[in-house]
């Protein structure tokens, strides 16, 4: 059984973090990284104890170029190293690159509101629903894992609000059924954690027996709120990007993801300890330098205090064992 196997949502501990910093957390910055450096990031990642990655898109590399060396970074990992990492599909060709590649795991997705399927993607989200079934089926055919991926769960910048109802009917689609798992995305960041909980609530409840994943953005500074919210209602997993990096460049209106840092100093998982999340805030400082790009991380900025009696921040972790490069 790998590290990634479902679990229950029954305690914060016991769900699953994802860092989509190389795919969500890249899309809007104005520098790039290199191959080797989102390889080394990954490995890093990984030793550290993160569960799963979300390593790049198949998006196309003229609309977003930082993500345009992501079947590269397949191609240079492990088969057990993908086994813990996901990349973005939005058809079935995409699917074809990501397994020739060596992708596994690939997230298809599709916006639960028209308008922002036919910016993202390119066609409205009947079509994309439509192609899902080849998709899923070149996926399985390599032994791989489909995610559905619903952006837009909450509100789309051209629509406005999105009803649940539309959510909850994509989702019992039986074009769908070759997910195992079912990703609810806050897109704009413009959720409240009551609105998440009721949501989430409906899916667990209503639709078919998948791992539920919660993809939220902090653009209105709901992010940690609503990401409890999801794991209170019964979501398994949730997503974060190193110092609250990314953001829709399809999506006016659109802020960076919930902070990884932050996400993992509310949820705890067995594997954090003080000298992990010390080591993580280097790894994303190092990250971030190299982007140009601010940490907006409350957690990091927490562990630079020079207190030594909390044992979260790194003057305990220096003070107590080695501490991060």
């Amino acid at each position: 059984m790998t590290a990634e196997a479902p679990v229950p949502g029954t305690h914060p501990g016991d769900v699953i973090l994802r860092d989509v910093t190389l795919r969500d957390g890249l899309q809007l910055t104005g520098k790039t990284l290199g191959t080797a450096h989102k390889v080394s990031v990954v490995r890093e990642l990984l030793a550290l104890g993160m569960p799963s990655i979300e390593i790049g898109s198949l998006a196309r590399p003229d609309l977003v170029p930082p993500l345009a060396n992501s079947l590269a970074v397949v191609a240079a990992l492990t088969a057990e190293e993908l086994e813990r990492c996901w990349l973005w599909v939005a058809t079935p060709r995409h699917v074809e690159r990501a397994v020739a590649a060596g992708a596994r795991n690939v997230q298809y997705c599709l916006s639960v509101s028209d308008a922002h399927n036919r910016a993202n993607i390119g066609r409205d989200t009947e079509a994309s629903i439509a192609a899902m079934p080849a998709a899923s089926e070149i996926a399985h055919a390599a032994g791989g894992r489909v995610q559905l991926c619903l952006a837009t769960a909450f509100t789309c910048p051209f629509e406005g609000p999105v009803a649940p109802d539309r959510v909850i009917t994509v989702a019992n689609d039986p074009r769908t059924a070759g997910a195992e798992d079912i990703v609810v995305c806050d897109t704009l960041g413009q959720a409240v954690p009551s609105q998440v909980a009721h949501l989430i609530g409906r899916i667990r409840a209503e639709t078919p027996r998948r791992r539920i994943v919660f993809h939220g953005h902090d653009t209105w500074g709901q992010g940690v709120a609503n990401a409890l919210a999801a794991v209170a209602a019964g979501a398994d997993m949730v997503d974060g990007a190193l110092g609250g990096l990314g953001g829709c460049p399809f999506a006016p209106g659109a802020s960076g993801n919930t902070a990884t840092e932050d996400l993992l100093f509310a949820l705890r998982p067995t594997w954090l300890s003080p000298t992990a999340l010390n080591q993580l805030v280097a790894v994303s400082d190092g990250l971030l330098s190299a982007l140009g790009e601010p940490s907006r991380s409350k957690a990091a900025q927490g562990t630079r205090s020079p207190a030594t009696v909390f044992e979260w921040t790194r003057a305990a972790v220096s003070g107590a064992a080695p501490g991060p490069s």
